[in-house]
């Protein structure tokens, strides 16, 4: 009954402060951790919530657009406007924001994890913790499974949103039997030659390439876990130069260029210019198949020395004008149902963060029935492999050593 009559407090509130300053629902704030669930929903009804996130994969804005949206707007009243933006930008975005003083900004989600993820919690740019405000997180979610990003604590200021898996694509006609270690990987560019090439670092899967390789020629990721060191660095990275300097006079264009991005290295393959393709998609090749744009005879592989994996995450900037909002749809962004929806290579094909075992037997069952494609690996085959990110700091200095020592070469 109390709680009851708070709400009914709080909602002649808002009314009143609406009839008399015209002000929307993001003008209703407060500090997330000082209201319940069911406050925040009440808040939450009738607003807008900004989602800054990358825009550059069609399949993922037509599901937020498609799927997401109206079903946010059906259950909670809540509108979605989706703003593309690449990271970098709205990361400058907030730090801009929080240095002219502005206590209300102009982004209420956001896409995020990894370096970015580090960089907005160490200049406090985040709001939290909040994951355990969401019903959806705490029923559904292994929190252990989603305690660090890149090897950084989470500590409940982002919350789970999909996972991705590093894989390597040929087309079986052309490579029936693909090298599955990266020494075999070396042998064969050396017997392919103008064959095989990776994007150039920074761009993040030919980042994650260098890192899968670094892992191989080094004895493993878990050296790696406790964070940067120096001398480590420096007894363990001239393998890797030593291995993609090895290789590089046998790339595509003798080493002399290298791939813009994963796009136009996808652009190469489809040609029949190289044999095979990297994503960190799992279900990438099967996703191109579906478009026309691979043969049906393409596959994905693994490595024998492990596939790097990691999850992506949503968090709320600190002076977001609703947060209330904000929460409602990370919420929903985590729920079976949304959850579902993306796991197909016809939607999006993005692998979803729940545990399993969390979920009623039927709804495990429904997405163990979701048809990943012939092209893509079981779940089961690519956790078998599943290698964790190592912490960011080892990605900054590994690719501006790849630029050092491999690229000017």
């Amino acid at each position: 009954m109390k709680q009851v009559i708070r709400l009914l407090v709080i909602g002649a509130a808002c009314l009143l402060l609406l009839l008399v300053t015209g002000c929307g629902s993001e003008e209703k704030q407060q500090g997330v951790k000082d209201s319940s669930w069911e406050e925040h929903v009440a808040l939450a009804k009738g607003s807008t919530v900004r989602f800054y996130m990358y825009g550059g994969m069609n399949n993922v804005n037509d599901w937020i657009d498609n799927v997401v949206t109206p079903a946010v707007k059906e259950q909670y009243g809540v509108t979605i406007e989706r703003v593309p933006m690449s990271a970098p930008v709205f990361m400058n975005k907030m730090l801009a924001e929080k240095s002219a003083g502005k206590a209300k900004g102009s982004i209420d989600l956001l896409w995020i994890n990894g370096e970015n993820f580090k960089n907005a919690r160490k200049t406090d740019l985040l709001e939290g913790p909040v994951t355990q405000l969401l019903p959806n997180f705490k029923a559904y979610v292994n929190p252990d499974e989603a305690s660090t990003d890149f090897g950084y604590p989470v500590e409940g200021y982002e919350a789970p949103y999909g996972r991705a898996q590093f894989v390597f694509e040929y087309d079986s006609v052309r490579t029936p039997k693909p090298p599955i270690s990266f020494a075999a990987l070396k042998e064969w560019v050396k017997e392919n030659p103008g064959r095989f090439t990776y994007p150039s670092p920074p761009d993040f899967t030919g980042s994650a390439f260098i890192r899968q390789a670094f892992y191989a020629v080094t004895g493993g990721h878990t050296q790696y876990l406790g964070g940067f060191d120096q001398a480590l660095y420096d007894a363990n990275a001239p393998k890797l130069w030593a291995y993609l300097n090895e290789i590089a006079p046998y790339l595509w264009q003798e080493g002399r260029a290298y791939p813009k991005d994963p796009a136009f290295q996808a652009t190469l393959f489809s040609r029949g210019e190289i044999d095979m393709m990297m994503a960190y998609h799992p279900t990438h090749a099967q996703n191109r198949i579906l478009d026309g744009t691979y043969p049906e005879s393409v596959r994905t592989f693994v490595m024998n020395e492990g596939s790097i994996y990691n999850t992506h995450f949503t968090a709320i900037p600190k002076n977001a004008s609703n947060k209330s909002g904000a929460l409602v749809v990370m919420n929903y962004l985590i729920s079976p149902e949304a959850q579902l929806s993306k796991f197909s290579p016809k939607v999006w094909g993005d692998f979803p963060v729940l545990d399993m075992n969390k979920l009623p037997t039927d709804t495990a069952a429904q997405f163990a029935a979701v048809n990943l494609g012939v092209a893509t690996l079981k779940p089961a085959e690519l956790n078998a492999v599943a290698v964790p990110e190592i912490p960011s700091e080892w990605l900054e200095v590994l690719e501006k050593g790849w630029e050092k020592h491999v690229l000017k070469k």
